[in-house]
């Protein structure tokens, strides 16, 4: 069983400054439940984003991987040693790629001393308005693969948790304030309307980020999430 976190938000750092990104965590810390590291960040400022991030609060290492399963496994590995709390993989890798990402993440954790971080499956982007594969085919596919949730947005955060049940942790992008637009995301739910929905975990960007008061809006965000 996986618990339910007592603080479901997390953070975007999406930025090409590691110093930038450093500042906003150092601020949001007290406020979050995890910070991302995406591909964004990652590619400008390598391994050490996870490094720097992870001083002031657990590391969310949103690398997306997808290729052949040893490739994948070997990454998985790389980024294990880093110590993050969760880590992504694509869906439409398939069985045998998700089964390696969990086997690789394990042994790099073990080896530099961490606690096996989750492994979480992208579905469909949340920038997506349509699918050619059904994003519950993909979660009970990952579930079955061994890993510990998916990444799952708009309408198909419920579909998915009534079919994958309460120990898979759903992590759900394109979490908007019920005041906000959807930026460039298409499949968007508000805070409540996700948790009542069945996520566990709620990923936020600019609503924050951007804000000229990044811990204000986290603390609305979370007083909206109730």
């Amino acid at each position: 069983m996986i618990p339910r976190p007592a603080n479901p938000l997390v953070v975007a750092l999406d930025t090409a400054s590691l110093e930038e990104a450093d500042g906003l965590a150092a601020r949001l810390a007290p406020h979050v439940g995890m910070l991302k590291v995406g591909l964004e960040l990652a590619w400008a400022a390598g391994p050490e984003a996870a490094r720097r991030i992870a001083r002031h609060a657990p590391v969310f290492v949103d690398a997306k991987l997808h290729d052949i399963p040893t490739t994948v496994a070997r990454a998985a590995a790389a980024i294990g040693r880093l110590g993050p709390r969760m880590l992504t993989v694509h869906a439409l890798g398939g069985p045998a790629m998700m089964r390696a990402a969990v086997e690789g993440a394990r042994e790099g954790a073990a080896a530099a001393g961490h606690a096996s971080p989750l492994i979480v499956a992208v579905t469909v982007l949340s920038s997506q308005a349509d699918e050619f594969v059904p994003p519950v085919s993909l979660a009970w596919e990952a579930k079955e693969a061994g890993l510990d949730g998916v990444v799952v947005s708009g309408d198909d955060v419920g579909p998915v948790r009534e079919a994958c049940g309460e120990p898979f942790c759903l992590v759900v992008p394109g979490i908007r304030p019920a005041s906000g637009d959807g930026d460039d995301q298409v499949r968007v739910l508000t805070p409540r309307r996700a948790l009542e929905a069945g996520a566990d975990w709620l990923v936020v960007g600019r609503p924050i980020t951007r804000s000229p008061d990044p811990v204000g809006a986290a603390r609305a965000l979370l007083l909206e999430a109730g």
